[in-house]
């Protein structure tokens, strides 16, 4: 109880920043009552993350097999096909829901029935460490507690935001190109302008109502309840809205991530909270906070369009002087990398880091590729917020030749891999899936065009027959992740450093924390063989563990087009 006590008083003090004095003390008590509520539900154990964490990311739904919840058949897969070498899922939103593939959420309490069932979700957290979204910034327009307000129900008053729409809101960041205020009818024919950030069907929560906070508070402690050991919060630097301002990264808003922190970790101290802000790079990483204080992790959103650029430029300068800038604020925190998701490849995380040219040379590739790019609402005008491809397809075009699209695809995968952090690997990823348009056509929505479903035996039959990219990609991805787990060099708290070494090379040096063992990290970006020198500041001999352990010694190797090498040395060795 004493560490109850002591929190509580940091918690009063946030709650006093953002409800002011009188209702802090009964939100207080509300809090307060969860806390011990789910103290008795929830059986907490300790975790680190280390060298063995990696992250598939993945829908409920993503394999299906006639007549089985498809949470069981996804279920299935990961047993046959990834256990042991990946020990934590992402299951997207599976929850009832109206549009946006499950994030817009009817209820957080239920699941999708044509999923399956809680159950199915504590069985994969039995075996897999689970992540859930935490999709608090917004509800379905056909959820329960929309339907109650607009009904007039008190319970619900000031749940959501509704704006005179002659206010002025010019200075608002806008995620979309789609109106900021939607309107709404209720039963008796009144006119209510609600804030919707995302869509229409997409209805903001107000955070200026303690109460909200509370219902969202319980929601997050029910997953962690039903297994969820991180949390991933999505789109949250918009959850805070004050008129006259621009309505993202408010000081309220990293006060909300603070508290909903301190708040789950009295339940649960090992939860890891991982913020989700498609924003520029330092926009993004002021999610870190003090280091101690707020996100865990933050998703490093600049990462994928600096890799797909760097690919199709053959040339690692601009991701190197990227890299090079990367800080953190403790060794308590770091980076979620990834290369793609369930949203596309996200542009504004390059901004002030690539140039408009540059930009629009991904643009025009991204839609020769047969991809397609969404856009943004600013005051000059439609920006472009996000390149809608799948990434293989983003890397190069679908006609050319297998092995070559592979190759390109690998050596992404493998600096994502071997970036200081954990890695979150998308389903299509991991199996090298392409484009597909049709979903566009079925839904309407840019996004669609990656988030294709598998039947179980068609996808069996890709990743185990020779001649498919699929399988070509799959196997050499579960090799390098079979390695990665096994080196302390690539502990997410480990020091690193990006290292000039060739333009057409990103070189990555990865120090095990107990400082015995390195990684050189050498990945060709290029279609051509580059010979580079070793330095004699190095630890001879060097192995490459990509390579049955091939043994160099100080001098000059030669590393193939597309090649990555994860070169070792061991300090014992000198």
């Amino acid at each position: 109880m004493k560490t109850l006590q002591y929190e509580e008083r940091t918690i009063h003090e946030r709650l006093q920043f953002l409800y002011g004095k009188e209702t802090a003390k009964k939100a207080l008590d509300d809090i307060t009552k969860l806390i011990l509520h789910y103290k008795q539900k929830v059986v907490s154990a300790s975790y680190h993350l280390s060298e063995i964490d990696s992250v598939l990311i993945t829908y409920g739904d993503q394999v299906q097999y006639l007549n089985e919840a498809p949470l069981a058949v996804l279920k299935r897969f990961l047993d046959v096909h990834v256990k042991g070498v990946i020990n934590s899922i992402h299951i997207l939103p599976f929850h009832p829901y109206s549009s946006d593939d499950g994030f817009s959420i009817v209820n957080y309490s239920k699941v999708d029935p044509k999923m399956g069932s809680w159950r199915e979700i504590q069985d994969i957290s039995k075996e897999y460490r689970l992540m859930l979204d935490g999709v608090i910034n917004h509800v379905s327009q056909y959820s329960d507690w929309f339907k109650a307000y607009l009904a007039g129900d008190p319970e619900y008053k000031d749940f959501f935001i509704e704006i005179d729409p002659t206010t002025d809101l010019s200075k608002v960041v806008r995620p979309r190109a789609t109106p900021l205020l939607s309107e709404f009818v209720d039963k008796e024919g009144k006119i209510h302008n609600i804030w919707t950030t995302f869509s229409k069907d997409q209805v903001d929560l107000n955070y200026k109502n303690y109460k909200v906070l509370i219902k969202v508070l319980d929601a997050l402690f029910y997953y962690i309840q039903n297994g969820a050991t991180l949390i991933r919060l999505d789109a949250i630097a918009f959850i805070y809205k004050e008129i006259g301002t621009s309505c993202v990264h408010l000081p309220q808003t990293h006060e909300l991530v603070q508290l909903i922190r301190e708040v789950l970790h009295e339940v649960a101290p090992e939860i890891i909270i991982i913020t989700e802000t498609n924003v520029p790079h330092q926009e993004n990483i002021s999610y870190f906070g003090s280091g101690d204080d707020e996100a865990q992790m933050v998703y490093n959103f600049a990462l994928p369009p600096l890799l797909a650029y760097s690919i199709l430029q053959a040339d690692t300068k601009k991701l190197t002087n990227w890299a090079q800038s990367l800080t953190l604020p403790s060794d308590k925190v770091c980076f979620f990398n990834f290369t793609a998701s369930h949203d596309g490849c996200g542009l504004r995380s390059v901004q002030g880091i690539l140039t408009a040219k540059e930009v629009e040379m991904l643009i025009e590739t991204t839609l020769n590729h047969g991809g397609l790019v969404s856009y943004r609402q600013t005051d000059e005008g439609e920006k472009p917020y996000e390149l809608n491809c799948s990434y293989i397809d983003i890397l190069s075009h679908p006609d050319d030749n297998i092995t070559l699209r592979a190759k390109r695809m690998l050596v992404t995968q493998a600096v994502m891999l071997a970036m200081p952090g954990v890695p979150g690997i998308y389903f299509h990823s991991l199996v090298g899936s392409h484009n597909y348009p049709e979903g566009v056509t079925l839904t309407g929505n840019n996004r669609s065009i990656n988030r294709q479903k598998f039947n179980y035996d068609y996808l069996q039959e890709r990743l185990s027959q020779d001649g498919h990219i699929e399988k070509m990609i799959f196997t050499v991805y579960k090799k390098l992740l079979s390695i990665k787990i096994h080196e302390t060099a690539f502990n997410p708290f480990g020091e690193f450093e990006f290292l000039n070494i060739h333009s057409g090379i990103f070189a990555i040096l990865r120090h095990a924390k107990d400082k015995q063992q390195s990684i050189l990290a050498l990945h060709n970006f290029t279609n051509n063989d580059i010979k580079l020198r070793l330095s004699n500041d190095l630890v001879y001999p060097l192995y490459d563990i990509l390579a049955n352990n091939k043994t160099y010694e100080a001098g000059d190797i030669t590393i193939a087009s597309y090649q990555s090498m994860w070169l070792k040395s061991i300090k014992d060795n000198i």
